[in-house]
């Protein structure tokens, strides 16, 4: 998904609503585990209230990527001792396109 510019194009909206908002939902809590795909859940996120074909159709792109390269996710052994840390920052109102808020977070993990 190189362009994203297309998610802000007016299409029309999505018949099944729950759907949506239950794959992205399940979406942003494998972002956790997946920092590759969180910058677009955070985008796809933002149109939740009325998602349009474009949103359903990168939802699903970024389903294919997570099949086609399921080992990329972080993966942290029960007896190992490490130490994460995570820290968030968010600006209300900052996205220059929407005006809508924009969340940002760093981990570190390791022995701290």
């Amino acid at each position: 998904m190189n362009n994203t510019k297309i998610l802000f194009e007016k299409a029309d909206l999505i018949t099944n609503l729950d759907y949506y908002i239950r794959l992205i939902g399940k979406l942003l809590y494998l972002a956790n585990c997946r920092p590759d795909i969180s910058y677009f859940m955070h985008l796809l996120s933002q149109f939740v209230q009325a998602p349009t074909t474009h949103h359903q159709q990168a939802a699903q792109h970024i389903l294919k990527y997570i099949k086609a390269s399921p080992s990329n996710s972080l993966f942290f052994a029960p007896t190992n001792d490490i130490q994460i840390k995570i820290f968030s920052d968010f600006d209300w109102a900052t996205c220059t396109t929407t005006r809508r808020s924009v969340t940002g977070y760093c981990v570190f993990q390791g022995h701290l």
